[in-house]
């Protein structure tokens, strides 16, 4: 699900300013272009989230909650850095991905097992919260395109909503996976489909691509956790018992090439386009 919309926005310098002949600099995305390397890389990180979590919180002896209150610590710290950078940059946005990507299924991890909420209220919970912050974007921005997310207001709701589609995935995957009890495998091959059949409503059917993209987005999470769990799950649960440290190092390691590979290449990067602009 891509697009051709640029990924800069103009952005007028004040009078006095700019050398005679300019009348504005631009403002770069402050994330990455949607392609097949977008996607690969989001998978990766939502597996990650799962298997990190479960490691984390069985080796470190801290506890759900301790261990939730570390990577929410190191989230904050990443997404400083982040929102401190002038244009998108591949190793602190994955980074922030990654994070975030944990502590979403931490959060979502907490309600269940430590204040016992049902996984069906932790779901209707948490797509209510996505759509109120989806609803306070579009009132303020009048978008809610990630080719334009030049500023810090909206580069703050993207943040946001990113963190609750993983907690409403995690809740979400958990909650068919109980009811269904489907497998891992299965498990993945059903939100496959889903993401194909999303895919084809908008390449085939004319599904809006801002909501294309955020399904999708939502879909990713229990797909990545699946298949997290059939590799680091015990072969007498159905997983091929790798382990969380294997599978978690592993994933990171591919998510790292991929990164390094995108900062040389600037594959999913959208060059700059000079704007003209408006007369009065």
């Amino acid at each position: 699900m891509t697009t051709d919309i640029p990924g800069a926005v103009e952005a007028h310098e004040p009078s006095g300013s700019a050398p005679a002949g300019v009348g504005h600099r631009l403002r770069w995305n402050k994330v990455p272009e949607v392609t097949v390397y977008f996607w690969v890389i989001k998978v990766l990180c939502t597996t990650v989230g799962e298997t990190a979590a479960d490691l984390l919180n069985e080796k470190l002896g801290l506890g759900l909650t301790g261990v939730s209150l570390l990577m929410s610590v190191l989230l904050v710290a990443v997404l400083v850095a982040q929102f401190r950078t002038r244009a998108y940059r591949p190793g602190v946005y994955w980074l922030a991905v990654a994070l975030i990507s944990v502590v979403g299924t931490l959060i979502s991890d907490n309600l269940t097992d430590n204040l016992g909420v049902p996984l069906e209220t932790s779901t209707v919970a948490f797509a209510v919260a996505l759509l109120v912050v989806f609803v306070a974007w579009y009132r303020s921005e009048r978008t809610l395109s990630i080719h334009h997310v030049d500023t810090t207001r909206r580069e703050s709701f993207y943040w946001l909503a990113v963190l609750f589609t993983f907690a409403l995935g995690t809740a979400a995957g958990d909650l068919v996976a109980e009811r269904m009890d489907l497998g891992y495998w299965l498990s993945a091959g059903l939100f496959a489909l889903a993401i194909a059949a999303v895919a084809v409503a908008h390449f085939a059917l004319g599904l809006d691509a801002v909501w294309s993209f955020w399904i999708a987005y939502i879909l990713t999470r229990p797909l990545g956790a699946s298949i997290g769990d059939y590799l680091s799950q015990p072969t007498a649960d159905g997983g091929l018992g790798l382990g969380t440290v294997i599978t978690s190092v592993l994933f990171l390691a591919v998510i790292l090439g991929l990164v390094v590979f995108l900062t040389v290449t600037r594959r999913d990067v959208s060059e700059p386009q000079q704007l003209t602009p408006q007369s009065g």
